[in-house]
């Protein structure tokens, strides 16, 4: 296994609502698809070599102390070096832009705030994730980079640039109180070379600013809550209002493993969890434009309409074809590095309930549906009536035979309840019996075949004997008491089998087929958030409380997590995920409010 230049956790993450960069602590981009987040990649060093394309930045100093932080309520990241000869840091953000005619650009602002130094830069990027040839030019005082059948990027600075080996590069000095600015866009965008970025980043940071200021959480963590919400904000689309599962593709699950996956598209799940998580804070908009997303999906369906689809292109496209890119050797040697994700053609029953937990919440603090969305609610919920007793892949995307999964069971339960108290409240029509009736079937089926009287706990399959994370979504989602003597006990089963040190395991790999593929994976970052949450509304608050701040631990020193951690809690997989950061807003929310009152002691 190759050495891991830069750790998924040494990153931060920047963004415009179209496209995200990923910035490591050493002050070099090594990640970045343009123009859009699921377009192919120009910077994709953090996935294989420096030659897959980077655009690095920092001073030439050794014996430096390196760290990042976010200017507070905003995406804009600054890298700094601190040591003898002075203090330097980069401000790097891309601007919001409310045209979407105008394309993406970044900026790079360098200062010396203490002493001098000499830095040095180099941006190379590498189109099509690398695959084609790109070349480098001299146009004036830029340089352009371009490749054939993909779009003519051209690099900007306020310090001479030279082309050398199919990049741009830059030695200067600065003194204390001097900066130099680079920017980095299309080649026929008129701004790229303008290097007026003053106003740029006023209103940039305006932006971000103003959109903090309208959450309405005041808990304890407000800061780590606060920056989840920044983290979810920036995969989301503005063009489109879909939100991506994370911003990356290919990171491992395992350092040498085969489970690397693209998360650049919207799964209904994990979106429908993120308005959950974006409207309790209060950010109803969001909502509203994912909503419209949703509808789209649904008139995009090429088969039946009522039938979605596990997960959608951001552009509410319905293909999203898996292919192996084999020119790149893969974080740590983690091969293959997949683009797309075949998981679009299964058949996953639970996302019906995510999706109308979303619709009701959307209706409870934001607009109420209309007349054709309460249309197409009820065809879909006769759809649900009709197939919550088929197999199929399940939350976690199984690739072998479809099975009988008690989450997807759950799901259908929540789908059904939901559409009941909704069209209740809003004195809709709908066939109250025929739903009532299926509700309580599936609850009845759940009781009946997915208790396991043996062992003395809900188990993940029909008639099965293992155990499986997503169980831990029962008593959140209403479905069992949190307090309930059989939920405690399965509860408890799961803390025995699958938690260490409050890092949750979806399954355990040994007993489950889980999807053909050889290997382990590391612990589950929204499971172990949903263990907490579990945890407290069990009535088990300081040990709750415990294990929160052991998860808060593991985020990198930005408040930013990846899909899983290892056994060192350092982050594996994709990079910010969305799901693991909605987890965390909900347990927050839920055990702030519980400490306020609790007073039993507990000891670890």
């Amino acid at each position: 296994m190759s050495t891991i230049k830069r750790p998924i956790e040494d990153h931060g993450i920047i963004g415009d609502l179209r496209t995200c960069a990923l910035v490591a602590n050493d002050g070099t981009i090594d990640y970045l698809c343009w123009p859009a987040l699921d377009s192919p990649s120009v910077f994709a060093a953090l996935l294989d070599s420096d030659d897959a394309g980077l655009f690095s930045l920092a001073p030439e100093w050794e014996n430096v102390r390196r760290q990042q932080l976010y200017l507070p309520d905003t995406n804009i990241l600054q890298t700094r070096w601190l040591g003898a000869e002075g203090v330097a840091e980069i401000t790097d953000y891309m601007p919001i832009c409310d045209d979407e005619k105008k394309q993406p650009r970044l900026v790079r602002r360098i200062k010396m705030v203490r002493g001098s130094a000499w830095f040095n830069m180099r941006c190379a990027p590498r189109h099509d994730y690398a695959r084609a040839e790109t070349r480098a030019q001299a146009a004036g005082d830029c340089i352009d980079f371009y490749a054939e059948n993909q779009p003519t990027l051209r690099l900007a600075a306020t310090v001479p640039l030279v082309c050398e080996a199919d990049a741009a590069t830059a030695r200067f000095e600065l003194q204390s109180g001097e900066h130099v600015e680079f920017e980095f866009g299309n080649q026929d965008d008129p701004r790229i070379g303008d290097v007026a970025t003053e106003i740029c980043f006023e209103e940039t940071l305006d932006y971000w600013r103003r959109w903090s200021k309208k959450s309405n959480y005041s808990g304890r963590w407000q800061e780590m809550v606060q920056r989840s919400a920044l983290a979810l904000k920036l995969l989301t689309s503005s063009q489109h209002g879909s939100i991506a599962a994370a911003a990356t593709f290919g990171l491992p699950e395992e350092l040498g493993g085969e489970r690397n996956w693209d998360y650049r598209a919207s799964w209904i799940r994990d979106a429908s969890f993120s308005m959950y998580a974006l409207m309790r804070l209060g950010y109803v908009d969001e909502a509203k434009n994912f909503t419209r997303w949703v509808g789209r999906c649904v008139e995009n369906s090429h088969h039946d309409e009522m039938r979605l689809q596990v997960m959608y292109r951001l552009d509410s496209g319905i293909e999203l074809h898996e292919i192996e890119l084999l020119n790149l050797s893969g974080y740590a040697d983690s091969r293959p590095v997949r683009i797309g994700n075949d998981a679009w053609q299964q058949t996953q029953l639970d996302i019906y309930g995510e999706l109308m937990d979303a619709v009701y919440l959307a209706n409870k603090y934001g607009e109420a549906i209309s007349e054709r969305g309460w249309r197409n609610v009820a065809q879909m919920i006769d759809m649900v009536c009709e197939s919550w007793n088929q197999p199929d892949a399940g939350i976690w995307e199984m690739r072998g035979e479809p099975e009988h999964f008690l989450h997807s069971r759950l799901m259908c339960w929540v789908a059904l309840d939901r559409a009941l108290r909704l069209g209740m409240k809003r004195s809709l029509p709908m066939p109250y019996a025929r739903w009532d009736s299926a509700r309580s079937e599936i609850r009845a089926d759940i009781w009946q075949n997915f208790w396991n009287a043996e062992r003395g706990h809900f188990v993940s399959t029909r008639h099965g004997n293992h155990l499986d994370a997503s169980m831990l979504l029962m008593p959140l989602v209403r479905f069992v008491g949190a307090t309930d003597p059989e939920w405690l006990s399965t509860l408890d089963a799961i803390k025995r089998e699958l938690v260490s040190d409050g890092m949750v395991r979806r399954y355990n790999i040994d007993e489950t087929p889980a999807d053909g593929l050889s290997g382990s994976e590391g612990s589950f970052g929204a499971c172990s958030f949903w263990y907490v949450e579990c945890l407290a509304r069990a009535g088990r608050i300081h040990e709750a409380h415990f294990e929160f701040e052991k998860l808060l631990s593991y985020a990198n020193p930005l408040g930013l997590y990846a899909e899983e951690f290892d056994n060192h809690g350092r982050a594996l997989g994709n990079m910010p995920q969305a799901l693991t950061h909605l987890a965390l807003i909900s347990a927050a929310f839920f055990l702030n409010r519980k400490l306020s009152g609790e007073v039993t002691l507990w000891q670890p």
